[in-house]
């Protein structure tokens, strides 16, 4: 389908955007583990190379991983401008800040601009803690056959996240969402399945591909409780038949790919 974007999670919050041979990477992490957390499930495979683009929702180990960012070469990682100072400070050189407002051309057709977030939860001492999600635009050839994919980041659900379409020029056509943690509790900042699916209906998405699941675990704590990490995609897929059911729901394992065409 040449119109469409392929999206490949690589677990966590890693997604690869493709579409017309341009790739954008949400959230790199490329390796075996994030510090001290764990993955479940190989190293992802290598379909990340020849990236345009990254894009960072915030600085959290399991977000903004040095070495994987590193792995993509000299291209911009698109962020909050504390965040791409801090970035350029350790050796990235892409990091590039864009304005609340600025729309940032990765290539012919495909932009990137940030969205608000609130994560607040558990700030670091040593890194900015500014958040943000991200809205990647793909023209489509001629001006026609436009796709939008909202990358969520993490947040809480909040009123301000209703502004999305209007940044968008319309729905998202597609919406990655977190719906978990990496541990059976979560932690605030984040949403679980039934907020995740509640901004589905919010933002009025096409489609939604729950991510921030069933791919990090601390050490020894895989199984306890038994199968935490598995529930959460279906549970969203659940509550979005419920609370969102416009709304297609594509549930992907780590290496996993769908697509969406443009409306």
């Amino acid at each position: 389908m040449t119109d469409a974007v392929r999206m490949t999670w690589l677990g966590h919050s890693t997604v690869v955007l493709e579409r017309a041979g341009v790739r954008v990477v949400t959230d790199p992490l490329l390796g075996r583990h994030a510090g001290v957390l764990r993955r479940r499930g190989p190293r992802p495979e290598r379909v990340w190379q020849g990236a345009a683009a990254a894009v960072v929702s915030h600085l959290h180990h399991d977000h903004a991983e040095l070495s994987s960012l590193r792995l993509l070469g000299d291209v911009p990682v698109l962020t909050a401008p504390a965040n791409a100072r801090w970035l350029r400070s350790r050796g990235i050189a892409g990091g590039t800040g864009l304005r609340p407002d600025e729309w940032f051309d990765v290539a012919p057709g495909v932009s990137v601009r940030l969205t608000p977030a609130v994560h607040g939860h558990r700030p670091m001492p040593h890194r900015p803690n500014a958040a943000n999600g991200h809205l990647v635009r793909f023209a489509g050839a001629d001006g026609r056959g436009a796709l939008t994919v909202w990358a969520v980041g993490d947040t809480e659900l909040f009123g301000g996240l209703a502004a999305v379409p209007e940044l968008a020029g319309g729905p998202p056509d597609v919406v990655l969402v977190p719906v978990s943690g990496w541990g059976p509790r979560l932690s605030g900042g984040h949403m679980g399945p039934l907020q995740a699916a509640e901004l589905c209906a919010l933002v009025g998405a096409r489609a939604a591909v729950p991510v921030h699941w069933g791919t990090l675990h601390a050490p020894g704590g895989r199984y306890l409780p038994p199968g935490w990490m598995d529930r959460p995609g279906e549970l969203f897929a659940v509550e979005v038949a419920r609370v969102a059911p416009t709304t297609r729901v594509l549930v992907l394992r780590p290496g996993g790919s769908d697509e969406v065409a443009a409306a």
